[in-house]
């Protein structure tokens, strides 16, 4: 049975959307798309924007999202605030309502959300944009736990610094300070890709509401100044000297 996948914020080329569309189309999903700007099967913005007839959705991906706002907390335009929780938070809601009504009649729905880790971690001068990616987290959680026993899943991928064609469009000095923090460089969009199959999968149907990051290891404390010792022991053990006291670490 082909079932019906809509993905948001598919319309940039180069971006995470484009790569969810390209790996559920492999998976033999139908694919209908939304996105703001032309190019998807329906143009809508979701901040004020009247939401079209989608049909029957099996699968919703709300992936659509405004990362451009900059602004420190003490400081950021109240506007600017309005707008990312308008499209990143209410605009995926809406949506979300707009299918879980028909997954809920059929019996049957995968919703995957896109988050961020700083939904988790906190972004410095993006406070709207961590803010609405962290209510996506309540918000998917508060469906998993309401479609329990009904067939339906409700999870999120959390990308870390992704090779999407905004990061790539950075200054290269950007960029390269980036990189100099990340263990595994960036995230590919086919690697966000990938994660979100799985929650769009028909054998995923026991996993639900749960967050998957996919960053290289970023989130993980590879920075600690013990890492020293580590590269110290491999380098005795290189030079048969294992078996001598190795240092203690603090």
């Amino acid at each position: 049975m082909s079932r019906r996948a809509l993905v948001t914020g598919a319309g940039r080329s180069g971006g995470i959307g484009e790569a969810i569309v390209a790996r559920l189309e492999s998976d033999g999903f139908e694919v209908v798309t939304l996105d703001r700007e032309p190019g998807c099967t329906w143009q809508v913005d979701l901040s004020q924007d009247e939401l079209p007839d989608f049909g029957p959705i099996d699968v919703y991906v709300g992936n659509a999202a405004i990362t451009t706002l900059f602004g420190g907390a003490h400081s950021f335009d109240l506007d600017q605030w309005r707008l990312d929780l308008e499209i990143n938070l209410t605009g995926t809601f809406r949506v979300l309502q707009q299918c879980l009504t028909g997954m809920r009649e059929r019996g049957y729905g995968r919703i995957v959300l896109t988050s961020s880790t700083s939904a988790v971690q906190g972004m410095p001068a993006q406070v709207s944009y961590s803010t609405s990616k962290a209510g996506l987290i309540g918000m998917v959680r508060t469906v998993a736990a309401e479609s329990a026993g009904r067939g339906i899943t409700a999870n999120l991928v959390l990308p870390g610094m992704t090779a999407s064609s905004g990061i790539l469009s950075m200054p290269q000095d950007v960029q390269d300070a980036w990189l100099r923090t990340l263990p595994e460089g960036f995230v590919e969009p086919a690697d966000i890709a990938n994660g979100v199959a799985f929650f769009a999968s028909e054998s995923s149907g026991m996993v639900t509401g749960q967050l998957l990051t996919i960053d290289g290891g970023d989130f993980l404390n590879h920075r600690s100044v013990t890492s020293s010792v580590v590269s110290h022991v491999d380098s005795m053990a290189s030079s048969g000297s294992a078996n001598h006291p190795s240092p203690e670490i603090p």
